[in-house]
């Protein structure tokens, strides 16, 4: 199973998860509990129930470079241009704007 540690402004606020279902995500109880905590995204409210989709949820697949920028990507770190949540997890550990994502695979 591929994972993704997801940070706003740099705290920790969940996990991002493939699934044989399609995706999985949730925020971190800790984070949650915090008095500073923030949705990542407005599609994304603050729940302890996890959020699931068929497909990668499409604030996360917005935070993938695209044009130029994603061409050099896909040839230097030889990613598939259908493996989405690939790039997200390659691309987006210093994404622009408040959220990133760290690469967080485990063998299934």
């Amino acid at each position: 199973m591929r994972q993704g540690q997801v940070y706003y402004k740099k705290e920790f606020a969940g996990i991002i998860s493939e699934t044989d279902d399609g995706f999985l995500f949730q925020y971190d109880l800790d984070y949650l509990a915090s008095a500073q905590a923030k949705p990542v995204s407005l599609t994304l409210p603050l729940q302890q129930k996890a959020f699931s989709s068929k497909v990668l949820f499409p604030f996360f697949d917005g935070l993938i470079p695209e044009g130029w920028l994603l061409d050099i990507a896909l040839t230097n770190w030889k990613i598939k241009p259908n493996d989405r949540f690939g790039m997200l997890l390659t691309l987006c550990k210093d994404s622009i704007g408040c959220v990133s994502i760290i690469s967080n695979e485990i063998e299934s």
